[in-house]
């Protein structure tokens, strides 16, 4: 099984329900000759970690409310995750459960799929711009959604494998997948009926795919410790690896207002920072200094689950999995390295973690009662906020449709599975080899012993004759 990907928290916009409304302006009126001129594309500094999916979900569905922006829309969506935000006070109900089944998977003497799975999903992904969004789930489907000005589903599209990771291009015409088997397929946009095309292709699990802000190159990490850059417009060139990690590399960001440093986590309990097109590693972080004030095992691993950015102050947020606490660090661009500035200890394990634009911190806890917490930035500490209009009714909604989640709470680590196994067998090797040549001695004695006395009863013989 793989690592689960809870509810995803990116809330760009959440103080929406902080604002006042503001009354649209009246069209302009467009003198005679007048040209339009091309709407020009602004980036947006959000940090997009890819998801890490897996085992999936086992829950029936979710509600949750409208009206919160793209990107809390993007921390909604998830979990049994089959209903997304429509409008204000309403609900966009899609259940993958009827959708339409298109798995690609062996079958049997009936003519059956052999390989079934379930509805649950796997992964997703918002465009950059909260246009499109698009999900894959466990019957291997890939599932494409155009919502604005409303959601409408475009496509249902199979894939090869399960999914463990996707991300859409800035320019919002392809969606790249990774998959268990170690490949990266890309899916158009533009053509949303189009089959998938074969990017590239590890030798191993692929955990994490994502893309440098320009679209210019791919980035995948994989369990075998390794980050592989490829050029996006011929993914067979190999522009360079970033090899230092000891173990699986479970998260990899580009940071979004530095491009060409890549953050990446791994289950060696290490934060590395990376000039990725070179493939050289600059700086690296031993969460185990860090964390292990707070367990009490000596072989404590820390593997990171998640990862947000504020670009705003350069703040890095990191939840390592099974332990309920947040470490903040800070972004030196100019130093390239992280700076430790607090951590923020919790009552409960915490499922996920995202910063909005303005800084404030987002936390969903594995408690029924107050699943929802923010922090927000006050003389460089983050501190509790309890009476935000946003926060309390996102609360409502989570504690009353908490079902949702129940099947997770207390659930066990799963990042144990992607460790590789090591064994101490010398002691037995050294014991095995030892008792070989006990008995490899000891059969050269006897035909020594052998050969002696039949060399004496020869010499008998003879003097007798």
């Amino acid at each position: 099984h793989c690592v689960t990907q809870l509810l995803k928290i990116t809330a760009s916009r959440c103080r929406a329900l902080r604002r006042s409304p503001v009354k649209p302006r009246p069209p302009r009126r467009r003198q005679a000759g007048a040209t339009t001129p091309t709407p020009r594309r602004t980036g947006r500094c959000t940090a997009q970690p890819a998801p890490l999916p897996w085992p999936p979900p086992r829950f029936p569905s979710a509600r949750f409310p409208s009206g919160l922006g793209e990107s809390r829309r993007r921390r909604d969506a998830q979990r049994g995750g089959r209903t997304f935000p429509h409008s204000d006070d309403s609900l966009f109900v899609y259940d993958c459960i009827n959708a339409e089944k298109k798995t690609l998977g062996n079958k049997g003497q009936d003519g059956k799929p052999t390989d079934k799975g379930s509805d649950d999903i796997l992964a997703f992904a918002f465009s950059p711009s909260g246009d499109y969004f698009a999900l894959t789930d466990d019957s291997k489907r890939l599932i494409l959604f155009h919502t604005k000005p409303s959601w409408e589903c475009v496509s249902i599209r199979s894939v090869s494998r399960r999914c463990t990771s996707l991300i859409i291009t800035a320019a919002e015409d392809k969606i790249l997948i990774a998959d268990k088997s170690g490949d990266v397929y890309s899916y158009s946009i533009t053509e949303p009926q189009a089959d998938g095309k074969l990017e590239l292709g590890h030798l191993s699990l692929l955990l994490d795919v994502t893309l440098s802000p320009d679209d210019q190159y791919i980035l995948t990490a994989d369990r075998d410790e390794k980050i592989r850059v490829s050029l996006a417009k011929a993914p067979h060139n190999i522009v360079s690896y970033c090899l230092g990690h000891k173990e699986f590399v479970s998260k990899i960001l580009v940071i979004p207002n530095y491009p060409d440093l890549l953050l990446s986590a791994s289950g060696d309990s290490t934060l590395r920072l990376w000039e990725y097109k070179s493939g050289e590693e600059v700086y690296c972080c031993h969460l185990s200094s860090i964390c292990g004030p707070e367990t009490t095992k000596t072989d404590q691993k820390y593997p990171v689950s998640r990862i947000t950015y504020c670009c705003q102050g350069g703040y890095v947020a990191v939840l390592c999995d099974g332990i309920p606490t947040v470490y903040i660090f800070q972004l030196d661009a100019i130093a390239q390295q992280l700076v430790y500035r607090q951590q923020i200890s919790l009552k409960h394990k915490v499922w996920d973690i995202a910063f909005e634009e303005t800084g404030d911190l987002w936390i969903l806890e594995e408690d029924s009662e107050a699943p929802l917490q923010l922090y927000r930035p006050c003389d460089g500490q983050w501190k509790p906020v309890t009476d935000d209009k946003g926060l309390q009714k996102m609360s409502k909604y989570l504690q009353d449709n908490w079902t949702v989640f129940e099947g997770f709470v207390g659930a066990e680590s799963h990042y144990s599975s992607l460790y590789k196994a090591s064994f101490d067998n010398m002691a037995a090797y050294l014991q095995r080899k030892e008792e070989r040549l006990q008995q490899q001695k000891k059969k050269r004695q006897d035909l020594q012993c052998g050969s002696n006395g039949q060399t004496k009863k020869m010499k008998t013989e003879e003097s007798l004759l």
